[in-house]
């Protein structure tokens, strides 16, 4: 068995931030994390509205060495409930920033849905988050070549 992969550290700082309507929620909390110089963090709490919404969940996929990846993208129309979104602040080798988000949401009629955040998710009225930077860790995301596809690999600093 592969020995998994750690590190330690802790809160460095929080920063609050309200999202306003019309704006794409991925694309604005990474041009955020790049004015705040955030590269290693943590998506701690996020609730708010969105303007129909679009995400990714695992489906079989034979053909990729995992036997996984992502669906074609699934869309919801109307009004929508972001109920909660949590993740991971990352970078590449290069320092650039990578944003893994996972969601959950809930539709008028009070169904549950959720998965892997993409672009084009649209404010309806706020998106409140609370993100935290974090120290003592490099917080690196890579493409794992067995697998086929980016993995998390904490660095202890």
């Amino acid at each position: 068995m592969k020995e998994f992969e750690i590190a330690e550290g802790w809160l460095k700082r929080v920063i609050a931030v309200r999202l306003h309507p019309g704006e794409d929620v991925l694309l604005r909390l990474e041009q955020l994390c790049r004015e705040k110089n955030l590269k290693n963090g943590l998506i701690l709490s996020a609730i708010g509205s969105l303007d129909g919404a679009a995400f990714y969940n695992p489906v079989e996929l034979p053909h990729k060495k995992a036997g996984y990846g992502y669906s074609e993208p699934v869309t919801l129309k109307g009004p929508i409930e972001l109920t909660n979104a949590s993740g991971m602040i990352c970078h590449d080798t290069e320092g650039n920033i990578l944003l893994h988000v996972h969601i959950s949401l809930s539709d008028r009629y009070g169904n549950a849905h959720g998965g892997h955040l993409i672009e084009g998710n649209k404010v309806l009225l706020t998106v409140d988050m609370i993100l935290g930077e974090v120290e003592g860790i490099d917080m690196g995301r890579g493409y794992d070549e067995a697998l086929e596809v980016p993995l998390f690999a904490p660095k202890q600093l």
